[in-house]
């Protein structure tokens, strides 16, 4: 149920967006778009985070305001430029659903809530752990699940520091690090918006200014563009920048090569099916 109530558009105040929308599970658990796209196609502010493996994230949205899955439910729903309803609304069609209200009725002691509806969504979210991927074979011995360039960019990840913050099962989603530790990523961006605060937007503490969560790896390759503002389109693009601002390193076409290789190598497969390519 929880995954028919993925794909709802009823969710939505004009029952044109779902959350699939968004985080569309033949595009990576994303939307492949610099910012999400909501009613009316009114443009959000950042780029939506991969739903696969979001439950082994520490928060959920790029600044952390969200502590839970069934949390992160409220915002979308709630949020003018994206479903723009609320959920008195949203109990009421889907109670005019026949089917709904005995699947409720049979699954909860009080039926159709806002505590079920997301619930059940969350449920169905924590479904999709991407699993299989050559990285992992790898891990578990296969040494031919990489090739040559691969293994050198696993390495070199390893070894340049990228594995300080992309680190653990998910490959990042567990810490908040400022984007621009070495060199300032958002003078030499400009254009800054309200969005570009990141966590500082939650906690009002100077220190967050611009700190965000660290992504899971564990989607990259079939999730572009990159970062919290959509703003890279290519994976290799990405890798260099992240070094430059991160890392306050240079890399040379090689090792970006290498490191793309080795990140492609994370993803892996949800419901026997490959995320990528």
């Amino acid at each position: 149920m929880g995954r028919r109530l993925f794909n709802d558009r009823r969710l939505s105040k004009d029952n044109s967006i779902a959350c699939v929308n968004c985080h569309n599970l033949s595009h990576g658990g994303a939307n492949r778009t610099s910012v999400s796209v909501g009613l009316g196609d009114r443009k959000g502010d950042l780029n939506a985070p991969t739903i696969f493996n979001a439950s082994l994230n520490v928060a959920q949205f790029w600044d952390g305001r969200a502590d839970t899955l069934e949390d992160q439910i409220d915002g979308p729903v709630h949020h003018a430029a994206e479903m723009g309803s609320d959920w008195d609304e949203i109990i009421g069609k889907l109670e005019l659903d026949r089917d709904y209200t005995q699947q409720f009725d049979e699954l909860y002691k009080d039926g159709i809530t806002t505590a079920n509806i997301k619930n059940a969504i969350a449920t169905f979210e924590r479904s999709l752990i991407t699993t299989g991927s050559r990285f992992d074979r790898y891990l578990l011995g296969d040494t031919d699940a990489l090739n040559d360039s691969e293994r050198e960019g696993y390495r070199l990840f390893k070894d340049l520091g990228c594995a300080s913050c992309h680190q653990g099962a998910n490959v990042g989603g567990n810490l908040f690090v400022k984007f621009g530790v070495w060199n300032n990523y958002f003078t030499d961006r400009g254009a800054l918006s309200n969005a570009d605060l990141g966590r500082y937007n939650v906690t009002g503490r100077e220190r967050d200014r611009h700190v965000f969560k660290v992504p899971s790896l564990r989607a990259a390759a079939a999730t572009p563009p990159y970062f919290h503002d959509g703003s890279e389109e290519t994976l290799e693009g990405a890798i260099f920048i992240m070094a430059f601002y991160q890392l306050g390193i240079s890399l040379t076409p090689d090792k970006v090569e290498h490191l793309a290789g080795f990140i492609r190598s994370l993803a892996g497969n949800i419901d026997g099916q490959p995320i990528w390519p």
